[in-house]
C-alpha cells in the first residue's frame, strides 16, 4: 500500500458553484445522489439519519461494496466521469448503473459546507474530508481533500457520508424527506431498502409512500393499456407503470405523471403539454418507467433530472405518444366515472338511471340524459349530484306524460299496465270499463245492458246519482238549479261521449290496426284518461237520490 499518494480533485470552482450549490440546494435531491451511489455500489440497505440541534448534520450509510483509495481518486473525485462511456453498464449483481454524468458528488455542497466520507473495501478503510470554503480558496488549482485515516481493517464494507455545516437551519421533517426521496426513485424492493431516521422515528422509503392515502378510483396499468391503444409507437410495449385517477381532486403537488429510467427520476410530474383546463387533470397521478431513454446514445436527461430534453426527435415522438395516452385515458375516465357515479346515484336514491331513461319519451330522454351527464361530470359533491338527479327524477319520472296527468287512482289502476306496454287503446278501454262498472255499481242499475241508456238514466233523466248535493256556497246556501243541472248534464253527455265516441266505434276494429294507423294515439289515450279521471272524481262525490 503506497503511503505517499494523495487524493486530488481536478476542478474549476465555478463548476462546483453552478453544478453543486445552485443545482442541488434542496436536501432531498442532494441526498438522492448518495442513495443512487449506494444502489450503484450494490448496497442492500441505506440509512439516512437526520440530526437537529447544535450538531446539525446528515449521515448517509450504506452496505455497498465501498471504495478503495485508488477508486476514490480515479472515480469519485473525477468530476464529469461518464461510467457508460467507460463501459460500466451494470453492477456486479446485475443492476443497471443509474449514474451517468459524474456530477452527483457535487450535490452535497449544495446543502452543506463540510463532507466527511468513510469507506471500506477489501480490508482498507479510508476516511477523508472535503470543505467548501477550502475548495473555493484554491482558485482553479487542484483541490486536495484532507485524508484523516487510511488503514487496514479485518472486515466490513460500505460507505458512511456525513454532511455538516448545513445551510438549512429549520428542523428536519423526517416524513417529508422520506416522501421526497420516494418521488425521486422507482427502484425500491426487498433487495434495496432505504430508511430515513430522526431520533426514534424511522420511515422506510418505498414506491407506496408516493401514493399513500390516495382515494384511488381507477387504475390504468402499462404496458397493457398502451398495447390496447390504436396509436403506434415503437417503444410502447416497453413503457411500464400505472396511471391513477382519484375520487376527489388531488393537491397540486400530487398531480401529474412522473417518468423514471432505470429506477431514477428523469422527468418531474407533468402532463406533457396537454391542456390542463379540463378538471380531469386535477384527478390524475402516476408513474411510468421509460428505461429505453437511458440507452439512447444521445443524453436526453437533464443534469438535475427534472426534465427530459423534449427538443430532439426521439423525445418529441415520445411526448406525442404520452399526450395521446392521456387523451385516451381521459375519455375512458369519463366513461368509467359516469358509469360508477350513475350506479352510486341509483343505489343512493333507489333509482335505476338507465331504466329511467328507457321509460322517457324520445323527445325528452336525450335532454334529460344531457342534464344528468353534465351533473355527473361536474365538480358538485357526490351528495349534491344525487340530490339534483333525485329532484330531476321527481319532476320528470318514468312515463312523465302519464304521470303529469294526475289521473284518478281507479283510472291508473285500470290503465297503467297497458299504457306502459304502449297498448294505448286497450289502456283506454280498460279505464272506460272501470268507470262504467263503477257507475253501474254505485247507481244500482246492474240490469241495464246499454251503456249509453244507463248514463242517461243515472245522470240525466232520473238523476239517480246527484253530483252537487254535498257542496255549498261560502255562505252555506245551495248552488242554483242551473248550476246543478249543467253539471249533471255535463256528466251525462261526457259519459255518453266517452262511450259513443271512444269505446263503441273502435270496439269492432282490430286493436293493432287502430294503433298502427295512428287513428288512436298516445295523446288520444291520455286525453280520454283525463276526461275519465274527471268523471270519476264527480262519481266519487255523487250521492244516491233519496238516500
Amino acid at each position: 500500500m503506497a503511503k505517499n499518494k494523495e487524493l486530488v480533485m481536478v476542478f474549476d470552482p465555478n463548476t462546483i458553484e453552478h453544478l453543486g450549490v445552485r443545482m442541488y440546494s434542496r436536501i432531498p435531491t442532494a441526498i438522492a445522489e448518495l442513495v443512487a451511489n449506494a444502489y450503484d455500489a450494490d448496497a442492500k440497505k441505506v440509512t439516512v439519519s437526520l440530526y437537529d440541534g447544535e450538531d446539525k448534520k446528515i449521515v448517509v450509510e450504506d452496505d455497498g461494496i465501498g471504495m478503495s483509495f485508488d477508486e476514490i481518486n480515479e472515480n469519485f473525485l473525477r468530476i464529469g466521469r461518464n461510467r457508460r462511456v467507460e463501459g460500466e453498464i451494470k453492477t456486479t449483481s446485475g443492476r443497471v448503473i443509474t449514474g451517468r454524468k459524474g456530477l452527483g458528488k457535487l450535490a452535497l455542497f449544495g446543502i452543506g459546507d463540510t463532507i466527511e466520507i468513510v469507506t471500506v473495501k477489501r480490508g482498507e478503510r479510508v476516511k477523508f474530508q472535503m470543505n467548501w470554503n477550502d475548495l473555493k480558496g484554491t482558485h482553479g488549482r487542484n483541490y486536495k481533500p484532507k485524508v484523516i485515516a487510511r488503514e487496514k481493517c479485518k472486515n466490513g464494507k460500505g460507505t458512511i457520508i456525513t454532511v455538516s455545516g448545513l445551510k438549512r437551519k429549520s428542523p428536519f421533517d423526517v416524513k417529508a424527506v422520506a416522501l421526497s426521496l420516494a418521488k425521486l426513485f422507482n427502484l425500491f424492493d426487498n433487495t434495496f431498502r432505504v430508511y430515513v431516521t430522526k431520533g426514534n422515528v424511522k420511515v422506510e422509503v418505498n414506491s407506496k409512500l408516493r401514493y399513500s392515502g390516495l382515494d384511488t378510483q381507477f387504475e390504468f396499468t402499462f404496458p397493457e393499456y398502451a398495447d390496447e391503444m390504436k396509436a403506434d409507437y415503437e417503444n410502447k410495449g416497453k413503457i411500464l407503470g400505472i396511471i391513477i385517477t382519484t375520487e376527489k381532486p388531488l393537491v397540486p403537488g400530487l398531480r401529474g405523471i412522473t417518468l423514471f429510467a432505470n429506477g431514477r427520476l428523469v422527468n418531474a410530474a407533468e402532463f406533457f403539454g396537454r391542456s390542463e383546463s379540463s378538471h380531469f387533470y386535477s384527478y390524475v397521478t402516476g408513474w411510468l418507467d421509460i428505461d429505453f431513454v437511458d440507452d439512447w446514445e444521445e443524453d436526453v436527461i437533464s443534469t438535475n433530472r427534472q426534465s427530459l430534453n423534449w427538443e430532439v426527435d426521439r423525445t418529441r415522438i415520445l411526448r406525442e405518444f404520452l399526450q395521446k395516452t392521456l387523451s385516451e385515458i381521459q375519455k375512458d375516465w369519463r366513461k368509467k366515472r359516469k358509469a360508477k357515479r350513475r350506479k352510486e346515484i341509483s343505489k343512493k336514491i333507489d333509482i335505476d338511471v338507465d331504466e329511467w331513461y328507457s321509460k322517457l319519451p324520445t323527445d325528452i330522454q336525450p335532454k334529460i340524459e344531457r342534464i344528468v351527464d353534465s351533473v355527473e361530470d361536474s365538480e358538485l359533491s357526490e351528495d349534491d349530484q344525487k340530490e339534483v338527479v333525485a329532484n330531476m327524477h321527481y319532476l320528470i319520472p318514468e312515463y312523465p306524460y302519464y304521470h303529469w296527468r294526475h289521473l284518478h287512482r281507479e283510472i291508473q289502476a285500470a290503465s297503467e299496465v297497458e299504457y306502459k306496454s304502449e297498448d294505448y287503446y286497450r289502456a283506454f278501454l280498460e279505464a272506460a270499463k272501470r268507470y262504467i262498472n263503477n257507475v253501474r255499481e254505485k247507481s244500482g242499475l246492474d240490469d241495464f245492458r246499454n251503456d249509453q241508456t244507463m248514463m242517461a238514466e243515472v245522470f240525466g233523466n232520473n238523476r239517480l246519482l246527484l253530483l252537487v248535493e254535498k257542496y255549498r256556497k261560502r255562505n252555506g246556501d245551495e248552488f242554483s238549479r242551473d248550476t246543478v243541472n249543467n253539471i249533471q248534464n255535463g256528466q251525462h253527455f261526457l259519459s255518453n261521449g266517452v262511450v259513443a265516441g271512444g269505446r263503441n266505434p273502435l270496439s269492432h276494429e282490430e286493436i293493432a290496426e287502430v294503433k298502427e294507423s295512428g287513428l288512436f294515439t298516445e295523446k288520444d289515450c291520455l286525453d280520454l284518461l283525463s276526461i275519465l279521471s274527471h268523471l270519476f272524481r264527480r262519481l266519487d262525490d255523487a250521492e244516491l237520490k233519496n238516500s
